[in-house]
């Protein structure tokens, strides 16, 4: 995702660890079980017997439907079908090829410029562990870095009953990266781009809530009402510089988050007729001590707004659109102790795009991004703002997921090109690193493929 803060405390928040993480083991050895009706990705459409277009937006891929959504807060139980194998396998990865050569490589082995890369191999556990807990989770080999580490993880418990009238499902998720157990795709772990050129240069600036993948666990309980209403709360704690090396993100990786860090989400979703949308609000608050040995920490408060709409008439064609703007605040007392610019400031990220699929199988896509904030030498030197924008354009191809697709629901593929376009990159127009590179040098045509088996 483009929104990337990195930024998990010692041996207190590894104790607080312990048994959430001994219940995921569990749960991942459960999901392998031969005696468990587990499921891995492509096998949630054999579990419910449905192709993959059932749950997403075109043949297969993150953006989900109403019934995806519906899938996912319940825990990812529906469905009868027995499946043949609990795990999948995803490989994705291009061309890259950027309007001026990079000043450096990018990675190691790599060249400035026109690079193919197996940007990750990924294998994931997505299963149905009891009648109403479920697993999501992915192991990712990153083909830049050349490691390997646990990625995006959901368990999820969730149980639905009546209250008079009132139809209510409630649930708990264990995670690790806050919003990936969000229902909609306008928040920042799912949100567009769905991929992107891991060599391309992108905007350092961000909200930390869409910077925490990986490096966090926490837990969150919610309920939805009739439908329409959508409460969650909970919160995340940093996970030990050890610990993080024996999951493979690595020390370096820690946020060096301080105490508990609240995290909450409120939705309304509604429908008419072929017509699904939503608005909603989403924030995380989180204190990060920079010299973990020091006792001084900065503070963190984002707010998210949100909305999404999708249409899926009777015609062949599908209308999706998200828009999501986050409003972060930062109290920096021990990043900027001594320094004469402002200690408090604010970065501002808005994003939205829109989305046609004809016959779930041509894709195109448009996407506007911008970044803001505020004025600051000694942070965003050698400017004075963490300025970006440009927009995304994006053609795909998605031959497979359908009802009538061959070897369904084990071969998917989606193919694309995807154009990134920067007016301002890290807060200049021209010049923006001082040794005279533009924003419009960034801008990348990449041409990927992505296999999930």
């Amino acid at each position: 995702m483009d929104i990337t803060t990195r930024g998990a405390v010692g041996a207190r928040a590894h104790r607080w660890l312990k048994m959430p993480l001994y219940a995921t083991a569990l749960a991942v050895l459960a999901a392998l079980l031969p005696v468990t009706p587990a499921q891995a990705v492509p096998s949630y459409a054999q579990q419910t017997g449905m192709p993959c277009q059932q749950c997403h937006v075109t043949a297969y891929g993150p953006a989900l439907t109403e019934y995806g959504r519906q899938f996912k807060l319940n825990g990812y139980v529906f469905g009868d079908h027995q499946p043949l194998l609990p795990i999948a396998l995803m490989v994705q990865g291009g061309y890259t090829h950027t309007s001026a050569d990079q000043p450096t490589p990018p990675a190691p082995q790599f060249g400035l410029n026109n690079q193919f890369s197996v940007d990750q191999v990924s294998l994931f556990i997505a299963s149905r562990i009891t009648p109403h807990l479920g697993l999501f989770a992915q192991i990712t080999y990153d083909g830049i870095g050349h490691s390997t580490s646990w990625d995006n993880l959901d368990l999820r418990y969730a149980r639905s009953f009546n209250v008079g009238t009132t139809a209510l499902v409630t649930g708990v998720s264990v995670n690790n990266n806050p919003t990936v157990q969000d229902l909609w795709n306008s928040t920042p772990a799912w949100g567009f781009p769905y991929i992107s050129s891991a060599l391309a240069p992108s905007p350092a600036a961000g909200p930390i809530i869409g910077g925490l993948g990986a490096t966090v666990l926490g837990a969150t309980a919610y309920v939805m009402v009739d439908g329409h209403y959508y409460l969650e709360a909970g919160g995340y704690r940093g996970l030990s510089g050890h610990t993080l090396d024996n999951l493979g993100p690595g020390a370096d990786a820690s946020p060096h988050l301080s105490g508990l860090s609240p995290y909450w989400r409120a939705a309304a979703n509604f429908s008419t007729g072929p017509h699904q949308y939503s608005f909603g609000t989403f924030g995380l608050d989180a204190k990060v001590q920079p010299d973990p040995t020091q006792p001084e920490t900065d503070h963190y408060t984002d707010y998210g707004f949100d909305a999404t709409y999708q249409y899926a008439g009777m015609g062949s064609g599908i209308v999706a659109a998200n828009a999501s703007l986050i409003h972060e605040r930062q109290n920096l007392e021990a990043t900027l102790a001594g320094s004469s610019d402002p200690i408090s400031n604010n970065v501002d990220f808005f994003s939205v795009d829109l989305s046609y699929a004809y016959q779930r199988t041509w894709v195109a896509t448009v996407n506007e991004f911008t970044t803001t904030g505020s004025t600051n030498a000694t942070l965003y030197a050698p400017n004075t703002t963490p300025n970006s924008d440009g927009y995304r354009l994006q053609l795909e191809y998605v031959p497979f997921g359908k009802v009538d697709s061959p070897h369904r629901p084990w071969m998917n593929v989606r193919l694309g090109l995807q154009y990134t376009s920067y007016s301002k990159f890290d807060g200049g127009s021209s010049n923006y690193d001082g040794a005279g590179r533009n924003a419009s040098d960034n801008n990348t045509l990449f041409g990927f493929f992505w296999v999930i088996l």
